[in-house]
This record gives structure tokens, sequence and C-alpha cells, in this order.
């Protein structure tokens, strides 16, 4: 009875702990529904989520019915045991067999045929659902197949498409690694029932219906070991033996030749095993295993071996250099370097003041502010409450007074984790703290008196002469990390005024709406608390937001794609909030290609919009030229938008990613080199120079700048770095990358003139540290309770010249606030620091300041001459505009609005009435 009820215990909490798991995975699968239902992926979902289930369905129909299949052919052998065990049971004779002990007697008479098969069924179906779950994972491996796309580029070795490579080949492998398993289970499970079902014992010879089965499993075996050399011959693509990645002259001349040995002896060996049924001849068996195990260590070992230390090693240059060409060619399409357009850059060092104002674009939009001291400025003047945090300063451009400007902006979020610990209730996270509030954004170049920067946009609500923010709240950004609910009774948090708050109520089409009971049931379950059910503010029109975070909410609807690490933020023209972020289609399988971290094979196919209010999501393609994207395409056609229909405001922000244009750098610092005797000796390499930032030296991270790029008329904005060359500290090219649409992803290389030289980044550090006057005051400030920081040290080309920009910040030991007290100039001989970059800029270029007065008034008169000539009729329909738009905001409750839009409109009507007055 304690037995029974001890069972009855264990079977009661297998069966509970079952059921929560299985209702943890409902509750998931039916949350995520909802979740894909409202940002209209819902036919996404269903695509990975069939996908993932039919594989898996065909992997276990598969192994159950061939391991099922197998067993059956065992049942003779099992059933005659039982007969035998009856048979000793009857005459008590226990010398027939010897495991035969009554209570296995009695076990083996409960079986029969119809039994047997049921066990046999449950059994297969058992271990075909635990190997299943390799299947799970291969979904992309499988679509991938059935839907790839022609790369019109053939590997050089065996002439295939490379969409064999990326989609087929890893679908050849998986299919082989799946069948190699299915065989090797079966034929244990299989052999292992031979062995229990002989007569005397455990250990007694198989019998020959045994051998006869075995021996077609392990013919079979053989013939999957015969086709996974053949695909050895294509892995041969991605070997590392060489003196360059893929294929090397070894692999090419002795590796392949193995493979293709050993893949036809494994064919033979495995036609002998099957005819061996016939002939039982067990020696010839044995000998040909044999004979493949001396085969496999002298064709895949020993001969490669040789052929790399008597042939190659003596005469490498020689021998290896038409597969250096193919590792050349085919990394720089892998990584579109062989899209890069050279350029000379005609050195020389006849940069005039003229030419400083002739380029007034460039040099207004010199970044003066780092974007880490400045992260640390905004946190202190725009954070305004402790609980607001910027996580990262962007850069970005922006139509500024009808010309193009360069600026750093960042979102202030609302960090849950800064509330105070009593702050910290259920109420308080998730129904009240819902969102941060707006942003800060200030020019690159502008700096006050006291050193800090000048906003374009600041405090809360946003305040602003040239935007307009219409939606500045924030429920989807870097840092919101947990589920909020709004639209509810409780009042919303909006943002500080003074001693009191302001409240808000949520009035947009974000998250899922909790309309039902289910749903509220679902999530209260989702989350394992019942305040979801409880509480009396949560209605039927409420909504709850999770995956808020923009990271995470974009890997989630398209796990197959990477992302970049640096989403960006953006206003646009309707004073909305939207984030940015870069995607690529990656893969590890392009042939000959040098990888690194993320692959061997990238491209920044598609750039990922969403809403910052709403949180939808938009992923449009901007890259038609990739076959991956094509593929995925048409995998999931619902999930992607045309890049022409990103909105024109949004697109005008769209920037070349960091992290792509360090990949290619890097590589680009060594495949630069194409003559294969100069790559194997890295006669010619580069490197990513160093810099001095804040009393360290680190590598030069790539920078974002507006300049008119040589022999060009407009200005662009661009991602740039130079190179030196490897030891020495000369600068020697530089490379830039394009942003703006028209020309989005044009990489442009300026190479200088060897005979010249152009002082690299660290020699400018050196020329820095060796001026006694910058030294000595930069030593002074370190010694009074302060800090110096050394920014980034900017290298802008100007004409055929470079001039070499970098900003000095000073920060107080017990202040967190940097400010840009001043910065330094070089240009040929020259370094010169002063108060400001104008200053600097006069200074270097000595120029008087005689002239330069005569310059500001004759800019003055043309300007005030301007004003005058601003006709009546703009004024009217300035005024017209402004009264349209106060009546909209008014219409809204926009109140913040309409009172700007009101003092505004007052403005324009006293310039009207002096023009009238005229």
């Amino acid at each position: 009875m304690k037995l029974f009820s001890r069972g009855l215990i264990i079977s009661l909490l297998f069966l509970i702990i079952l059921g929560v798991n299985f209702l943890g995975l409902g509750v998931n699968f039916y949350t995520d529904i909802l979740w894909f239902k409202s940002l209209n992926f819902i036919d996404s979902f269903w695509t990975i989520f069939q996908a993932k289930i039919i594989v898996r369905l065909g992997v276990w129909f598969c192994f159950s019915l061939f391991i099922y299949f197998n067993l059956l052919f065992t049942k003779k052998a099992l059933l005659k045991l039982i007969e035998n065990f009856k048979r000793s049971d009857d005459t008590d004779n226990n010398h027939v067999v010897e495991l035969n002990p009554k209570k296995d007697i009695k076990f083996l008479g409960f079986l029969n045929s119809n039994r047997i098969n049921l066990i046999y069924l449950l059994i297969s179906i058992i271990i075909g659902f635990f190997f299943s779950s390799i299947g799970a994972n291969s979904w992309r491996v499988v679509l991938e197949f059935l839907n790839a796309t022609s790369f019109a580029n053939t590997d050089p070795i065996f002439n295939k498409d490379i969409s064999f490579y990326i989609f087929k080949f890893p679908f050849y492998q998986f299919i082989y690694q799946l069948l190699s398993t299915l065989v090797i289970i079966t034929g244990l499970i299989v052999g292992g029932v031979y062995l229990l079902s002989n007569r005397g014992g455990f250990f007694s010879r198989i019998s020959n219906r045994g051998k006869y089965h075995l021996s077609i499993l392990i013919s079979l075996f053989f013939l999957l070991k015969a086709w996974g050399y053949r695909l050895d011959m294509f892995q041969l693509l991605y070997s590392s033996r060489g003196v360059a990645f893929g294929a090397s002259y070894t692999d090419i001349h002795a590796q392949l030749f193995g493979l293709k040995a050993l893949s036809l002896i494994t064919i033979v060996l495995a036609i002998f095993i099957f005819i061996n049924i016939f002939i039982k001849k067990t020696k010839l068996i044995i000998g040909g295993v044999v004979t493949l195990f001396i085969a496999s260590l002298l064709l895949n070992t020993i001969y490669p071996g040789l052929v790399q230390q008597y042939q190659v090693e003596p005469n490498e240059v020689a021998k290896e250099a038409p597969y250096i060409e193919y590792n050349i060619e085919f990394t720089k399409k892998a990584y579109n370097l062989d899209e890069i357009e050279k350029r000379d850059f005609d050195f020389k060092e006849d940069l005039t003041y003229d030419d400083i104002l002739s380029n007034k674009t460039t040099i207004n939009n010199i970044r003066l502010w780092d974007n880490r001291p400045l992260k640390t400025t905004y946190g202190q003047l725009q954070g305004i409450r402790s609980y607001y945090s910027f996580n990262d300063i962007d850069i970005d451009r922006y139509q500024i007074d009808g010309e193009t400007r360069q600026v750093m902006l960042g979102a202030r979020e609302l960090s849950q984790q800064l509330l105070s610990n009593r702050a910290k209730t259920w109420v308080n996270k998730r129904l009240n703290y819902t969102h941060g509030f707006g942003l800060a954004m200030s020019p690159v170049n502008r700096v006050s008196p006291g050193g800090l920067p000048e906003f374009l946009i600041k405090d809360i609500p946003p305040q602003s002469k040239k935007f307009k923010i219409k939606q500045p709240r924030i429920y989807y950004g870097e840092l919101s990390n947990e589920y909020v609910i709004v639209n509810t009774e409780a009042k919303e948090f909006d943002y500080p005024e003074g001693d009191r708050n302001n409240y808000t109520q949520y009035n947009g089409d974000g998250g899922v709406k909790l309309s039902s009971p289910i749903r509220r049931l679902a999530f209260a379950a989702k989350y394992a608390t019942l305040k979801l059910l409880l509480n009396d503010d949560i209605s039927s029109e409420s909504r709850l937001m999770f995956n808020r975070n923009i990271k995470t909410r974009v890997a989630k609807i398209a796990p197959f794609l990477r992302y970049d690490n640096d989403p960006y933020l953006v206003v646009s023209d309707l004073g909305e909030l939207y984030w940015i972020h870069d995607a690529y289609t990656t893969s590890n399988r392009y042939p000959y290609s040098e990888p690194q971290n993320w692959g061997n094979y990238i491209r920044n196919s598609v750039k990922v919009v969403t809403n910052a209010y709403t949180g939808k999501v938009k992923f449009y393609v901007v890259d038609n030229s990739d076959p991956i994207i094509r593929t995925y395409q048409k995998i999931f056609p619902e999930l992607f938008s045309k890049f022409k229909e990103m909105p024109a405001d949004i697109k005008a922000h769209i920037r070349y990613p960091v992290d792509l244009f360090k990949i290619q750098a890097k590589l680009y610092s060594i495949y630069h080199m194409e003559d294969p005797t100069v790559f194997y000796n890295k006669e010619d390499l580069w490197n990513i120079p160093q810099e001095n930032y804040a009393g360290t030296a680190i590598e030069m991270e790539p920078y974002y700048t507006l300049m008119k790029l040589p022999d060009e008329a407009e200005e662009r904005f661009l991602l740039m770095l130079p190179f030196t060359p490897v030891r020495k500290n000369n600068m020697i090219s530089w490379l830039a990358a394009k942003s703006d649409h028209d020309d989005y992803g044009k990489l442009v290389l300026y190479k200088f003139p060897k005979r010249e030289l152009v002082y690299g980044p660290m020699q400018i550090e050196a020329r820095i540290d060796q001026n006694s006057e910058i030294s000595q005051q930069l030593s002074l400030w370190n010694q009074r309770g302060s800090r110096v920081i050394r920014g980034n040290l900017l290298t802008i080309p100007i004409k055929n010249s470079i001039l070499y920009v970098e900003p000095i910040y000073l920060q107080a030991e017990q202040s967190q606030l940097p400010e840009l007290k001043k910065v330094i100039v070089s240009y040929g001989e020259d370094v010169i620091m002063e108060n400001s970059l104008e200053l600097a800029l006069q200074r270097l270029f000595r120029v008087n300041k005689e002239d330069l007065k005569e310059d500001k008034a004759a800019e003055t008169e043309e300007t005030e001459e301007g004003k005058q000539n601003l006709s009546v009729k703009g004024l009217i329909n300035e005024i017209a505009k402004l009264y349209s738009s106060s009546k909209e905001a008014l219409k809204a409750g926009d109140w913040t609005e309409y009172g700007r839009l009101i003092k505004n409109l007052e403005e324009k009507l006293n310039l009207l009435q002096e023009k009238a007055e005229k």
C-alpha cells in the first residue's frame, strides 16, 4: 500500500511538472501570436513556426519509421527467445538458457507478437522524438535551400555557383549528419536486441539473421561515409592549411585526391559488406575495413604532409600564388571591397585662409564634441531627473536654416533601474513610469562661453527654435527592458514640471490590447503575477507593451539577420521620433573568403525603422544586389519593404554603419595588396592608426564628418578613417564611405603620394606633446584638481591638404561635467591651441584682424539687405501657415506647441506691420 501511495505521489508530481511546462509553452506561444499580430508580422511568425514544426516532424517521422522498420526484423529472434524461455519453464530445465530466473520467465511470458510490435513502436517514437530536436534548429537551412538565389559567380575549383555553398551545401551536411546518426543509433539498438535474443547468453555470437541485418546497416553506413568524403571535398574551400584562407596547393593536389580515393574505397567496401551476406567471407570485410583505415591515414594525413613539407614549403610563393589570388579576389567580393573606388590625393601644403572660407560648410561641421565626454555632459545638463538617462550620443545631419548641419543627439530615456527603491513598486514600474521624454541635440562645433554645448533641442518639454517635436514620448528604446501597461485608469507619469508632475494617457496603437479576460489571464501567467488580474485600473482598452528594447525587438521579428550595435534616434519632419537600426546578412560559407567574427560574408542590406512611440517596425531593403536578402524576401515576402517606400524625411538620415566599416577597413589594410608575392611577404601592410584619448593610446575609431571630397562639387555626409603603414606613423591613405541615399554605400579610397610625408595621427599627437606652450598648459591644468581629456583627433581633408583638429576638455575632480576649453589645430609644421576653432584657424593662417572686421561688416550688410528684401507676400504666406498649424495644435490639445506657434505668429505680424508702416 505504501509503495502504491509513493508511486501515485511521484506520478502526480510528474504530471504537475509536465503540465506546468506545457502551460508555460502554451502561454508564451499565445502571447507571441498576439505580439506578432500587433506588429502585422503574423505571417512571418507562422512561416518560422511551421518550418520548425514540419522539419521536426519530418525528422521525428523518419527516425521513428526507420528504427521501427529495423526493429521489426529483430522480432523473430525475440519471439524465438521467448519460446525458449517458455519451454524452459515447462521442463524446469535451467540449463537451456543461462538468463532465465523465474521472474524473467514471467515477464517474457507476458510478451507476444502484438505486444512486441507495440513496444517497438513506443521505443521508436520516443527515440525519434528525442533526436527530432536536431531538426528543430535547422529550419533556416531547409528554407534557404528551397529558396536559394544565384550569386551569378562561381568558385575557381569546382566551378559551382556561390549559392551552392551558401544555401545548398549546409543542407547536404545537415542531411548527412542526420542520416549518419540515424544509421548508427539504429545499428546500436538492433545489435543490442540481437545480442540479448541469442541462446547461450548475452556474449554469445550473433545469429546469421542478425549478421545479415547488421551487414546491411553497416553497408549503408559506409555508403553514407563515401558521401561524407564527397562533401569534405567542398569543405576544402574553407581550409586554413595554406598561407591564405581557402584551398591551398596541398589541399588541391594531395588532400582532394585522397578524398576522392577514400570515397571510392568506401563505396567498394560497402558493396563487399553487402555481398558478404551471400558469400560469407568475413575476412574480406575485415581486410576492407583495415584497408580503409590505412588508406585514410596515408591519404588524409601522411601524403598531404609530405607534399606540404617537400613540395610546397621550398617553393611556397610559386606554389601558393594562384590560391592567394583566389583568396584576395573572393575576400574582396565577400566584403564588397572590390567596389572601392581608388583615387589619388595630390597632396600639397598650399592651403590659405581663403580656402578655409570657401569650404565653410566643411569647417562649420568639424566635430569638436566627442561623444564620450558629451554623454556625461548631456547627463548632467539634460538628465533633469535621476531616473532619466542618455544611453548613447549619436551623430547625424539635419537641414537647419536651409543648410545641412552635423549634430549630436541623445534620447532621454526612462530607466526603471534608476528609480529609488521605494518607487520600485509594481504599480509604478508597470503603470506609472512607462516612458522616456524627448531628446537633447547640439551642433558638433558650437560651444557656449562656459565651454558647454549649445543646444538646438533641450529641456522637458522639448524647447527648440529650429525643430518641432510633436510626439516626444519614448516607449521603445535602448533602455526599455520592462513590460508596461498603458491607457489605464492610473495616472501615467509624463514629465516633471517644477514641484509637480504632469500626467498623460497613451493614445497610440502600440502594444497588445487587453481586450479579453483570456488575454489578461495569459499575460498574468506569462509574468507570474495576479496583479494583472486584480488591478482595477486595467480595462479592456488598456495595452500591454513588452519586448520594448529595440535591439531584442527587431531580433525577435527577424532572428536570421545580424544587427549593428548602435541604433540611433531620428527626428522626422513631422516631429516624431524613430530609431534606425542597421541589419546585416551574413554567412560563414563564402569560398576562399577570410573569416571575421561574424563569418566571411557581410552586407548591410536592411535598414530597420522603429517608431519610438508606437513600437511599429519596418524592414527596408537597401541592397537588392545581395542574393541572401533576396532569398529571405522569397521566404518572408510580407516582412520586407522596398527602399523607395521609406519616407523621405527618414531616408535623409540613413548613414553607413560603423560596425561594417570597421570590418572592411581592417580587411582592406591587408587586402589592398593584389599581387600574390606582395601579399605573401606582407610588403605593403597598413595599420589603423592610434590616437591619444584621455592620456591613453587607443586604436582610432571611424568618424562621421560632413565635408566636400576632393574633385567633388557638394558636401557629403561621410564615415572615414585614415591608414598608416605598418610600424610607421605617417599617413598613407584614407577610406571614406558615403551615407547620402543617392550614392549610399559607395566606398572611396584616397592614396597619398609615396614620396610625400603626410603626418599621421600619432605623429600629430607627438608634435602636440612636444609643443612646450601646449604641453605646459595641459600639465598645469592636470595639477590643479582637474583632469584634461584629449578628444578625438580628426583628420580633415580640404582641397589637396590635410587639417588636423583635436578638442581639449577639462573636467574638475569633484565634477562630472567635462567642458570644452581649447581647440588644437595643426597644419604643415604649425600646431596652434586657441579657445575656439575660429581663433585657431585665424592664428594658424596669420589672418589680419582688420581684414576680418571688413569681411564681417560686409557680411552683416548683406544680411540686413536680405532681411529688407523679404517680401510682404512671403510674410503673409508664413502667417497663414502658422495660423493653420496653431489651429491643429489647439485641436490636438498640444498647449505647448500652440503657445510656441502663437508667439511666432505674433513676431511675424509685428514684422508685417513694420513693413506696412515703411
